[in-house]
């Protein structure tokens, strides 16, 4: 699947545009995030429909705890993410190739993650989640478009590292974003997750205006990020 949101350079390097590292990204090679590869001048989206793990969760799970709290929600990942944490639980998920990857993935179009979705009662919609939703992103939105049209809701379980346009078209689909937010220190961002904080920042005010369900979720690392005076600006 040809993938969205990438600019063609010269001699068949592309910009991906997606996520703030904004890669070069020669032919044959892939970006940070591993599944989005230049194929002579073409940025595919290799992890289009690859799902690695799907099942059914409490949504306080996700976790939300203030959007339709009590329901189940049909949660879906596949491969890859753009940043790299070190206290990453899903490494072996996040952190590899479709090529890579040893364990069984499996193949699923849009339609079938909808009929699922739709098989359970109690279930309100489907959550993107396990590994960082923004690197499938092409089948993510494909997956939200059609679940809008059956009163499904869309639950996105994100680092929040995304650029302004992206974000923007997940903005028209997207009802409740739970933002893992893994510090407030720009230190912390570079030297444990490869990333920055600023455009994380930016992506939770844009949430915000864009009159989202929004909650914020921060795991605790003593000595790394449990400053008191952090977390009070955090707050703020």
């Amino acid at each position: 699947m040809e993938a969205l949101f990438y600019h063609k350079i010269d001699n068949e390097k592309i910009k991906c545009v997606l996520c703030p590292h904004n890669c070069i990204i020669n032919n044959g090679k892939s970006g940070i995030c591993k599944v989005r590869v230049n194929t002579k001048g073409i940025l595919i989206s290799e992890n289009y429909g690859v799902v690695s793990s799907i099942g059914f969760d409490p949504i306080e799970k996700k976790p939300l705890y203030h959007f339709y709290p009590g329901t189940e929600i049909l949660s879906v990942g596949s491969l890859g993410c753009n940043l790299q944490c070190k206290f990453c639980q899903n490494w072996q998920i996040s952190q590899t190739s479709v090529s890579e990857f040893g364990r069984e993935s499996r193949f699923y179009k849009p339609d079938k993650i909808i009929d699922l979705a739709l098989s359970r009662e109690n279930n309100s919609g489907i959550a993107y989640t396990y590994n960082e939703p923004v690197v499938f992103f092409e089948f993510m939105i494909d997956i939200a478009k059609k679940a809008k049209e059956h009163n499904l809701k869309n639950v996105m379980v994100t680092n929040g590292f995304i650029n302004k346009e992206p974000l923007n078209e997940l903005n028209k689909y997207i009802d409740a974003y739970s933002v893992d937010l893994k510090a407030f220190n720009n230190d912390f961002f570079t030297k444990y997750t490869k990333s920055k904080l600023e455009p994380v920042k930016e992506s939770l005010l844009n949430i915000t205006k864009a009159g989202k369900h929004l909650e914020i979720t921060t795991l605790v690392i003593p000595g790394l990020n449990d400053n008191p005076e952090e977390f009070e600006q955090m707050v703020k």
